[in-house]
């Protein structure tokens, strides 16, 4: 995981202020971004499992789920426990055919190093992509928020996120909305800390 101390946060934060004003009152409330302070909660087969047994589901429903699939897989998701799950155990746990079959794909990749999943974090993003995203079920999306949440990577812009959009356009009080091409160009003056601006542009939500 790429480190950020509390300080470098902070004065990530201000440069994010100098190049726009207009994050000043977010950033004042929510304070420095936590993008590459946080240590991630498990690996990094975990954090893809979760991601797609998450898609298009409530946290509550995504919970439960994953809460089925941890149990069936021996207690954690790991890509052993997976692969030794049938369709219709996975199933039955919840999971659509299509997830099932993300799930599964994930483990072998892990497993004939396909992916090599432990040691991610010593490759660059386009690497990443590269690995990831031929796999079924992983998109950009995904693998975008797997860099920025558990490879704390601090220039990940990811436009195609409504909440990012929708950040946004309330930072800069849009009348119409943004489209990711949009975005895409106006994001590029903060590059390297764009992580941190779509942190802050997440946290304007809430505000």
């Amino acid at each position: 995981m790429q480190t950020i101390t509390p300080a470098r946060a902070r004065s990530i934060a201000r440069e994010i202020i100098a190049i726009d004003r207009r994050f000043e009152p977010v950033i004042k409330i929510s304070g420095p971004s936590t993008i590459g302070q946080v240590a991630p909660k498990g690996s990094n087969f975990q954090s893809l499992a979760e991601s797609i047994l998450s898609q298009q589901l409530s946290i509550k429903a995504a919970d439960t789920i994953i809460t089925r699939v941890k149990a069936l897989s021996g207690g954690r998701l790991s890509a052993e426990g997976i692969a030794r799950l049938s369709d219709q155990s996975l199933r039955g746990a919840g999971c659509s055919s299509a997830k099932s079959r993300a799930l599964r794909e994930l483990a072998e990749a892990t497993l004939d190093k396909t992916v090599p999943m432990r040691s991610l974090h010593r490759l660059g993003d386009d690497e990443i992509f590269e690995s990831l995203t031929p796999l079924f079920g992983i998109g950009r999306w995904t693998v975008e928020m797997f860099l920025i949440f558990q490879l704390g990577r601090i220039d990940i812009w990811p436009v195609g996120d409504l909440g990012v959009r929708r950040g946004w356009e309330k930072i800069h009080r849009l009348e119409e909305q943004i489209t990711p091409q949009e975005l895409e160009k106006k994001g590029a003056k903060f590059a390297p800390y764009r992580s941190h601006v779509a942190w802050y542009c997440w946290r304007a939500l809430s505000q």
